[in-house]
C-alpha cells in the first residue's frame, strides 16, 4: 500500500453536496463528497481491519511538473495553483491546498509503480480518471491512472488500464484514445456525456484507434453479477489477447449498493472477487484509487477488494448491509452491444 499524508490536504469545501456556495434554504451545508474524511476512513479500515497483518505499508512522493506534463499540458498545470477556492467545473473545485495534494497523489501512483512489486495500491486523492490532458472534471485534477501507464509505456512496457468505477473513465480515455499500444477498458454506468467539459459519452461505440478503447457500458442497477460477467467475458479475454506487461486498475467503490454518486448495486462480495481476478490475470498491477462517497461502506468495499487481490481463501469482514437483489435481466442486451462494436476490432476472442 503507498500513502502519502499530502493527498489529504485537498478541500473542495461545503454547499449542495457537491455544488459549491451559499444555498440560503439549506440549513446545515454539506462537505463536499470528495473529501479527506472519506481517505483516511479507507485507510482507517486497511490498518485496523484483520487484512491488515497481511499489507505493507510504503510513503508516496510529490511528482515533479515534467512528469505530470507527460500527460497534462503546462498551461492546464498552471491553472490548478490558486490562491482562493474556485471551482473549475460545476462540481469540482481547486483551493490553495490542491496543487499539493494532487502532486502527492500522482507523485504516490507513480512510487507504486517504481517499486516493482508484482500487486501495489495508491490509496490516493484527489482521484484522477476524469481529468483529460487540458481540463479538470469529476472532482479530478490530475489522472492518476493515466500518469502510471504513460510513463511505464515509456519505460517500454506493454501497458492496459482496466476501470470499474461506476463513472467512465474519460480522462484515461481522452489520453490514449488514439493509441493502438494501450489497452483501455472501462465498465461503468450507462450516463452519458454530461457537459462540455465531458464530452466523452462512454459509449461502445467510441472504440478509438484500432478499437483499442473498451466501454462496457452497465444498465443503471447492475450488481454483483453484472459486473463480474463484464469482466469474465469481455475484459479479460481482451486483456489475455493483448498480454499487458502491466495493468494499471482505477479502483472506484462508488458501483456499490449504498453510494450517493452511483446507481449500481455492487457490494462487498462483488468487489472481492474483482480482487481475485485481477490478483489471477497475470501481469503485475498498480492500483490508484478513484470513486466511493459513502464513506463507510465504500471502506468496507475496499477491505474487501483487497482481500481478494490477496487471493485469501475466506472473507475476513461481515458485511451488514448487502441485501439490495442482484438483478440481471438487462446484461445479456448490454454485453451484446459492445460486442457489436468491438468484434471488427477482436474477431474471436468475445
Amino acid at each position: 500500500m503507498f500513502w502519502h499524508d499530502d493527498c489529504l490536504e485537498h478541500d473542495a469545501g461545503e454547499g449542495l453536496w457537491e455544488l459549491p456556495g451559499s444555498w440560503p434554504w439549506l440549513d446545515v451545508a454539506e462537505p463536499h463528497p470528495e473529501n479527506a474524511a472519506r481517505l483516511r476512513t479507507f485507510r482507517h479500515a486497511l490498518t485496523h481491519g484483520p487484512v491488515a497483518p497481511h499489507l505493507k505499508w510504503h510513503e508516496g512522493r510529490h511528482a515533479s511538473v515534467d512528469e505530470l506534463l507527460r500527460v497534462h499540458t503546462a498551461g492546464y498545470l498552471d491553472s490548478l495553483r490558486v490562491s482562493e477556492r474556485v471551482a473549475l467545473d460545476v462540481n469540482t473545485v481547486v483551493g490553495p491546498e490542491t496543487w499539493r495534494a494532487a502532486s502527492a497523489a500522482a507523485g504516490t501512483a507513480l512510487a507504486a509503480l517504481e517499486s516493482g512489486a508484482p500487486l501495489a495500491y495508491a490509496l490516493v486523492r484527489p482521484p484522477g480518471h476524469h481529468a483529460q490532458p487540458d481540463t479538470a472534471d469529476g472532482y479530478c485534477f490530475v489522472n492518476n491512472a493515466a500518469l502510471v501507464a504513460e510513463t511505464a509505456r515509456r519505460q517500454g512496457m506493454r501497458v492496459a488500464v482496466l476501470d470499474w468505477d461506476v463513472h467512465h473513465g474519460n480522462g484515461t480515455q481522452e489520453v490514449f484514445y488514439d493509441r493502438a499500444d494501450v489497452l483501455t477498458v472501462s465498465v461503468h454506468m450507462r450516463h452519458g456525456s454530461w457537459g462540455t467539459n465531458h464530452p466523452q459519452t462512454g459509449a461502445p461505440s467510441e472504440v478509438g484507434a484500432d478499437g483499442r478503447n473498451v466501454n462496457i457500458e452497465l444498465s443503471l442497477g447492475a450488481g454483483d453479477t453484472a459486473y463480474l460477467r463484464a469482466l469474465d467475458e469481455i475484459a479479460f479475454p481482451l486483456l489475455r489477447d493483448f498480454e499487458p506487461d502491466l495493468l494499471v486498475c482505477a479502483s472506484g467503490f462508488d458501483g456499490s449498493a449504498f453510494d450517493p454518486n452511483g446507481r449500481h448495486n455492487l457490494t462487498a462480495a462483488g468487489y472481492r472477487e474483482i480482487g481475485r481476478r485481477v490478483a489471477s490475470s497475470g501481469p503485475r498491477a498498480v492500483l490508484t484509487q478513484e470513486g466511493g462517497y459513502l464513506r463507510g461502506y465504500s471502506a468496507l468495499c475496499l477491505h474487501a477488494l483487497v482481500e481478494g487481490l490477496l487471493r485469501l481463501p475466506e472473507p475476513l469482514l461481515e458485511d451488514p448491509l448487502a441485501y439490495v437483489p442482484d438483478d440481471t435481466r438487462l446484461v445479456d442486451a448490454d454485453l451484446a452491444h459492445v460486442r457489436k462494436a468491438l468484434e471488427p476490432f477482436w474477431p474471436g476472442v468475445l
